[in-house]
């Protein structure tokens, strides 16, 4: 399996692009090809997919693309021709946030996405997509920043499992609304 690779892109397609490394144009799936530019060089992050009858590259610009793009394919009847449309239109956070919202209109807007693989996305993919150490950092802040203002650690530990934001300022701000009811 192939991390990633350096080269210059030489051609842009609808759904691909040709990237040149070493004399030999590897022809690489993208979400967006034309978010690239001829004759530039890139880093590209590949998943490669082997199957029967097919051998195709997957191409993105971040780790992170990547990371969801294989947690997406690992979804029962979500295959990669069905997840790169998926990067295509959305931003990786906001994919992200949905599935932990459980926001199954904003999956249903993509491409051969109906309600049956939006609620399949959400199942198998919920609280497995934010990083464990990135929720215990947020959720620490969290709790520093209501035990500065007042808030005692027995009335915040009752809040916290149900604050839904990803971002510290939002997420004081959902659980100030919470502490006040």
């Amino acid at each position: 399996m192939y991390s990633y690779i350096e080269g210059i892109v030489k051609e842009i397609e609808s759904n691909y692009i040709t990237l040149e490394n070493n004399g030999i144009g590897f022809l690489i799936y993208t979400a967006n090809p034309y978010s690239f530019n001829l004759d530039e060089k890139y880093k590209i992050y590949l998943y490669q997919n082997v199957r029967e009858d097919e051998l195709n590259l997957y191409g993105f610009k971040t780790k992170e693309e990547r990371n969801l793009f294989l947690k997406l394919i690992e979804v029962k009847g979500l295959g990669c021709k069905m997840a790169l449309p998926m990067l295509a239109m959305g931003e990786t956070k906001g994919i992200i946030d949905a599935i932990e919202r459980e926001n199954i209109l904003y999956l249903k807007k993509f491409p051969k996405i109906g309600d049956k693989v939006a609620r399949q996305i959400i199942l198998d993919l919920k609280g497995k997509l934010v990083g464990k150490q990135e929720v215990i950092k947020t959720n620490d802040e969290l709790v520093e920043a209501l035990k500065a203002l007042g808030y005692k650690p027995a009335d915040i530990n009752k809040i916290l499992p149900n604050i839904k934001e990803t971002e510290i300022e939002k997420q004081i701000k959902e659980a100030l609304r919470l502490l006040l009811k």
